[in-house]
């Protein structure tokens, strides 16, 4: 699975990590840099493709870059919120996949191990509990069978790509190995499989391009660090991860806080960008790390224009959403695993439970949380909160009938998708979404690169692919800044079919 993750949360275009543009741990306080000064290259997006790519031109001797963020501190996504005088992640929450002996390692892990980050081994298919509208009832023989149905689809979706033939939907995808659930216990079961990781429905996705992203993540045989998932309950939050990476290297006059680009111009002689201030800062090259949300909902213009088949690259993908809200009770009274699943008559309605109030997470502290994805997120930030909370509270008192439920101590839950610095979570792969789209996403516009965990053909939706694209395309950068070898990246000028459309 890759949960949010998708990233699970999360995620994540650019930059599973960027806002668009984040602080230095160096320094708590926003700081200024010259608002007329001109930069070898300039950064936009802090989080972790922007620190990544950072260091490696940082290693490569290039150190006059400015990393622009948006926000106050480094991250992206890796949002925390004090609830319940804990730390708690908004967004990305868990290393997925680590490391099988001297197998390959997700450098999410390593940087985890290099900078001490507490993290906790989650176990999502051995600590479940289950419950329906009538409350505690055991399916956990239908969630075993929805176990057996995603790996099976992993497997077609294997030999589809084996015999070159066309892609799918993930829904397509259950049926042809005629996994139709029939009823609420199997249709959520089905989603704490498919949606939790995906933040979208079977109907909405690729089939080929989520397997291969569970596989390529979690699957040993196919490349994948191992099928753990490890979360992090570290006080600093997960963030400090990639934080505490870019103190290592980065100076106060590298990084310029709470700044939000507006206009993009980008031409043979360089990058300049303007920020909503009216500042204006140039570069030789730019690397553009803003989410997929942000590029596809024009919160930021180029100048000119990005060619036709960038804009269809960029509209073809979806920025999915990933909601994870959190209670605080005075007292525990719910399950003893770690992980419940509610199997509601409407499938997607606060489905995915977690108790950190649980000895391996936050022992005493009350909490406990639920996710939605997708559709149901966006429905659920067009509600105030008290509406939401309303309504999640109806889902626990049918799910502990016998229980009187208090009222909870306090609620909250991020607003990801009418976020305008990130308009979403992490990217998803429909199945109208070609490989050639993916090069296309990926590719340069001159001297303006771009990317991201949306960027990422094995890792989007995760942490670990924003980091990858951000080393990759930074050696890239490197690689023509240094040696003057400076070749656009793949890309297609027009999508087409193998075949003609038919017309009679």
């Amino acid at each position: 699975m890759i949960v949010l993750c998708c990233l699970k949360f999360f995620v994540l275009l650019l930059a599973a990590n960027s806002s668009q543009g984040a602080t230095s741990p160096r320094s708590a306080a926003a700081s200024s840099a010259s608002v007329t000064k001109h930069h070898k290259v300039l950064i936009l997006g802090g989080g972790v493709a922007g620190v990544i790519a950072a260091r490696t031109l940082h290693e490569n001797g290039i150190n006059d870059f400015l990393i622009i963020e948006a926000r106050e501190e480094l991250g992206g996504r890796m949002m925390t919120h004090t609830f319940a005088n804990r730390t708690i992640e908004q967004g990305p929450n868990w290393i997925q996949g680590t490391q099988v002996g001297n197998g390959p390692s997700n450098p999410i892990f390593d940087l985890a191990n290099k900078h001490k980050i507490k993290t906790q081994f989650n176990d999502w298919f051995g600590s479940v509990s289950t419950y329906d509208a009538s409350g505690n009832v055991d399916f956990l023989d239908v969630f075993s069978t929805s176990e057996d149905d995603f790996a099976d689809i992993t497997v077609l979706a294997g030999s589809r790509v084996d015999s070159r033939l066309v892609d799918m939907s993930g829904r397509t995808g259950y049926a042809m190995i005629g996994a139709k659930p029939a009823n609420a216990h199997a249709r959520a079961s089905e989603y704490y499989q498919f949606d939790w990781e995906y933040a979208q429905t079977p109907e909405q996705s690729s089939l080929i391009a989520s397997s291969w992203g569970n596989n390529f993540t979690y699957d040993t045989d196919q490349g994948g660090f191992s099928d753990d998932n490890r979360m992090s309950i570290d006080q600093r939050g997960f963030k400090a991860l990639i934080q505490l990476e870019a103190q290592e290297f980065l100076t106060v006059g590298q990084r310029m806080f709470n700044a939000t680009v507006k206009t993009i111009s980008n031409s043979n002689n360089g990058v300049t960008v303007t920020l909503t201030n009216g500042n204006k800062i140039s570069g030789d090259y730019a690397l553009c790390t803003f989410s997929l949300g942000v590029l596809q909902n024009d919160d930021v213009l180029f100048n000119p224009a990005l060619p036709d088949f960038k804009l269809e690259a960029i509209q073809s993908m979806v920025m999915a959403t990933y909601t994870k809200i959190f209670l605080q009770f005075p007292t525990k009274f719910w399950f003893n695993t770690e992980m419940a699943i509610y199997a509601d008559s409407e499938r997607g309605r606060y489905p995915v439970w977690q108790s950190l109030d649980h000895p391996n997470f936050f022992p005493g502290s009350g909490i406990v949380f639920v996710t939605v994805t997708g559709d149901y997120s966006e429905r659920i930030e067009g509600l105030p909160d008290a509406q939401v909370k309303e309504e999640v509270m109806g889902v626990v008192r049918s799910m502990f009938p016998n229980v009187t439920v208090p009222e909870p101590l306090d609620f909250f839950f991020p607003r990801w998708n009418s976020n305008p610095l990130f308009r979403g979570s992490y990217s998803n792969w429909p199945p109208s979404f070609f490989s050639q789209h993916l090069d296309n996403l990926r590719t340069n516009v001159g001297r303006l690169y771009f990317a991201g965990e949306a960027t990422s053909r094995k890792y989007f939706g995760f942490l670990h692919g924003a980091y990858f694209e951000g080393l990759e395309i930074g050696q890239i950068m490197v690689k023509c800044m240094k040696k003057g070898t400076c070749t656009d990246l793949e890309q297609f000028a027009k999508v087409t079919n193998a075949m003609p459309y038919e017309k009679n």
